[in-house]
């Protein structure tokens, strides 16, 4: 895939994947101020049908006191008669009509003390209906005998018109009483938890009235007026001019449980989707760099390899056209050279492919590690005579400490052997002055660790993070400049691990690395 591609889908995978979290997060915000909005109105609605209720019960209260002690009466102070005339004809017969509709007005006075004041009297007035028709002419000829008769009957939707009557002279004496004396804590209380269970508000809340902004003893016990809280008021025992002195403050400590409760369910599964979003996103990044990233490899490994063999075989063929010159191919001692150098390079092309061959299989569990009980001293004497002429022809040294006591483990000894051959064999690539390499053993518990120490040229943090990568190779300038194709190391870690072993490096950039092989003993 071409890198600028590469990259543009990327940007636009990941611009696309912000913008839904984006919109995720914005639906979440424009979700929890609807339902705080919601909140607010309902709980605003309940604070005012509280304080409407609380009114309208003191109203109900007195006003049937009232109304029995007026019916007590009997005999009214004075009697007043208002009327009210209209005359309808008739379409059909030509009936001319004349309707009369009075009202009659019964003024009374009742003593103060029936209500708890110092005043005389207080005066107020009844009111019914008077009505009547009467034919005034008959087909156009005027006739005013005949009468439907007098009928006085309750004015029409009386009881409504009595409580407005009654509520001014009531409101007059009840706004002296203390706010105490008119709504107790236990009926506020009642009524809106009624209200807040009717609109399904399930919350605890406080409350307090307030007279010209002073808190009444008229509160609930852990209410604490504060500028910053959220409260909702109601105006309460209003008079006849829409005036009072009197709020009621009602806050609900749950609102915000409420409110995240409504919607909870919705914002843990578009979080979980989010997630999973967020995840997929990232493991198809992540795939598709680690894909780019062999796709490299393998190009690097494929012109590795390339100029790994292309060096044996020009080498080869040099020595098979040196050997059919007659002045060579007369001179035994050069013909026997020629020889060698052959058979050296067919083993080097042998030995890469060996290697590759074994990543192969062990990656489809095909090798076949037999293993059996051997020294693992034995193990790496035998390693370091395989890399003694290669190091001494680079006028380097290989210093044994074999110091464990004990090193009896399992294992396959040709497998084995080719492990501590690799790691010595890159102490070797990894020199650029004459190799010194160190090998020591020790005992740790039921443990024997090898340690293969160099002088080399170390490695970076990164390069020990990925050194045991298959096809991996520390890259600076030129890639051939040391030859390898990244397999020797992923082989020697399969190896160990499949020994029921561990390995690990450590090192430092420009003073050598540090190989550590920790492998269980046998008894």
């Amino acid at each position: 895939m071409n890198k600028k591609l590469f990259y543009a889908l990327i940007i636009l995978m990941s611009l696309s994947l912000i913008g839904i979290i984006f919109v995720q997060g914005y639906w979440i915000l424009e979700s929890v101020r609807a339902k705080r909005d919601q909140f607010s109105f309902s709980a605003k609605r309940a604070v005012i049908k509280v304080a409407e209720k609380i009114q309208e019960r003191e109203f109900e209260e007195y006003y049937h006191t009232v109304d029995k002690l007026i019916d007590s009466i009997g005999i009214p102070d004075d009697l007043t008669f208002d009327e009210y005339f209209l005359i309808n004809e008739d379409p059909i017969t030509k009936d001319l009509f004349l309707y009369r509709n009075g009202i009659l007005q019964q003024d009374f006075k009742l003593s103060a003390p029936a209500f708890d004041r110092d005043l005389d009297s207080l005066e107020f007035k009844r009111y019914f209906n008077l009505s009547s028709r009467q034919v005034i002419s008959r087909g156009g000829a005027l006739d005013g005998t005949i009468s439907s008769g007098d009928k006085i009957q309750e004015f029409s939707k009386i009881d409504d018109f009595r409580k407005m009557s009654y509520k001014n002279l009531i409101s007059d004496v009840l706004e002296k009483n203390p706010i105490h004396k008119r709504v107790s804590v236990e009926e506020i209380q009642r009524v809106m938890t009624l209200e807040l269970v009717e609109r399904d508000l399930e919350t605890d809340f406080e409350f307090g009235i307030f007279d010209n902004d002073l808190l009444t003893k008229v509160r609930s016990e852990n209410f604490e007026f504060e500028g910053s809280s959220q409260f909702y008021q109601a105006p309460i025992f209003i008079d006849e001019n829409g005036k009072t002195d009197y709020y009621l403050y009602a806050e609900f400590p749950g609102e915000k449980k409420i409110v995240i409760s409504s919607i909870i369910g919705m914002i843990v599964l578009s979080v979980i989707f989010t997630l999973i979003i967020v995840v997929a996103y990232s493991s198809a990044l992540h795939q598709l760099n680690k894909q780019r990233q062999i796709s490299q490899i393998k190009t690097d490994f494929i012109n590795n390899m390339t100029h790994e063999f292309k060096t044996p075989i020009a080498t080869i063929n040099l020595a098979l056209d040196s050997v059919k010159n007659p002045k060579i191919s007369g001179d035994p001692e050069k013909v026997a050279y020629y020889h060698k150098m052959i058979r050296e390079e067919n083993k080097r092309m042998h030995a890469q492919v060996e290697n590759v061959l074994r990543i192969s299989k062990l990656e489809k569990n095909e090798l076949d590690i037999r293993k059996e009980r051997y020294k693992l001293h034995d193990i790496i004497e035998d390693a370091v005579e395989h890399v003694a002429l290669i190091v001494e022809d680079r006028k380097g040294a290989i210093t044994m400490h074999l110091d464990a006591p004990k090193s009896s483990i399992l294992a396959n000894e040709s497998h084995f052997t080719n492990v501590i051959v690799n790691m010595l064999e890159n102490a070797v690539k990894y020199s650029s002055e004459p190799p010194k390499i160190d090998v020591y053993t020790e005992n740790i518990k039921n443990f024997i660790f090898v340690k293969i120490q160099d002088q080399g040229d170390g490695m970076s943090k990164t390069a020990q993070r990925k050194v045991f990568e298959k096809f991996y190779r520390e890259q600076s300038g030129n890639i051939h400049n040391v030859k390898g194709h990244g397999l020797g190391l992923a082989y020697a870690r399969q190896i160990v691990e499949d020994h029921q072993g561990e390995i690990f490096v450590e090192s430092e950039k420009g003073k050598g690395s540090t190989f550590i092989i920790k492998l269980p003993l046998i008894s």
